[in-house]
């Protein structure tokens, strides 16, 4: 006789996933604009670029969300780690000049269970329509034998959609133009191997004994940009923008910038939360050490030519959306970002 259910007595619940589908489908549905065209349960997902492009150029991104999840399933909350996922992608996409149009998600997971499936997708999709994008699509794969007890993990793929005149680019900064930072909501996704080790979390047990402030610190999802900047980048406001990732201000920006000018930063020109002192005085680390690992209260900067400083400021206070200016840009110097002042640390 034929046995039943051996897919399922093997470790993966098809069931499982049909349920956690039901679950999360109001959600992703939401995101969806009139350029969806297809969407959720089919082989594949349609998006119309739409009418209203001269010379549309698409901008892909692909990310994950790194260590950080280790604190996510040690704590049982996985109603944020999906705006870590989405920031990331949709974030990055912004810095070069496009709006953030749609995202697929990937999630792989040692068990499906629906409900927790459900609040990771919950998330991505609420991070998605804050940012404007649609969730078209995706995949939750159930890998039994691949992933420790309650683990998952999480990647995201994105599209953005410019108009190719209105790309932003490092060829269009020049000496004297102007340094905007916008600040981050905290550690944002990198650097989370050593937080970790800095606050001796090598188990779920130790993250829980932290303090409830310090969980919720470490767990504070990436600030979303979109919003907010695309304005500016729509009323060719900024000339370059860099995103503060792995590698932090003095890796990042310079991407965003061309070999023959340097990024001259004023350090007290905008505030360094918290948690990175914390972090600093915790783990001994150098001053090189907190600029090579984290973004340090800024997540965003953007530059902009000095005539259009005022009217960028205004917008970005329209958003409500906090703006520090920085610095400025200036002929070569020895390194490619300058920090000049007091330093903290």
């Amino acid at each position: 006789m034929s046995e039943k259910n051996a897919y399922q007595k093997a470790g993966v619940d098809i069931k499982a996933g049909e349920r956690a589908v039901d679950l999360m489908k109001d959600a992703v549905a939401d995101t969806y604009n009139d350029q969806v065209l297809d969407g959720i349960g089919g082989f594949g997902a349609a998006f119309a670029l739409g009418k209203g492009y001269t010379d549309p150029v698409l901008i892909s991104g692909a990310d994950g969300v790194g260590t950080k999840l280790l604190l996510a399933i040690a704590a049982d909350k996985h109603d944020t780690i999906g705006q870590d996922l989405v920031a990331m992608v949709a974030n990055d996409i912004l810095a070069q000049g496009a709006k953030p149009a749609f995202l697929l998600d990937y999630l792989a997971v040692d068990k499906m269970r629906p409900e927790v499936v459900a609040e990771i997708v919950t998330g991505i999709a609420k991070a998605a329509k804050a940012s404007n994008m649609s969730l078209i699509g995706g995949e939750s794969a159930e890998l039994p034998g691949l992933y420790a007890e309650k683990h998952y993990d999480l990647a995201a793929f994105a599209v953005g959609i410019a108009e190719r005149q209105q790309l932003l680019s490092a060829k269009n900064v020049s000496e004297g133009d102007v340094l905007i930072g916008l600040p981050s909501s905290g550690i944002h996704s990198n650097g989370y191997s050593l937080v970790r080790q800095v606050f001796g979390v090598q188990s779920d047990d130790d993250f829980n004994q932290l303090s409830p402030e310090t969980k919720a610190t470490l767990l504070t999802p990436t600030a979303l940009y979109a919003q907010s900047v695309w304005p500016l980048v729509a009323a060719n406001l900024v000339q370059s923008m860099a995103h503060i990732t792995g590698g932090g201000i003095i890796e990042n920006l310079p991407r965003a910038l061309p070999d023959n000018v340097s990024a001259e930063i004023s350090w007290g020109s905008w505030p360094i939360l918290p948690i990175f002192h914390e972090l600093q005085a915790k783990g001994h680390l150098s001053l090189e050490d907190m600029l090579l690992t984290f973004n340090n209260g800024l997540g965003m900067i953007l530059i902009v030519k000095p005539q259009q400083l005022a009217d960028a400021m205004t917008l970005l206070t329209h958003q409500n959306q906090t703006a520090y200016v920085l610095g400025k840009i200036t002929p070569a110097q020895n390194d490619r970002v300058v920090f000049t002042g007091n330093e903290p640390w």
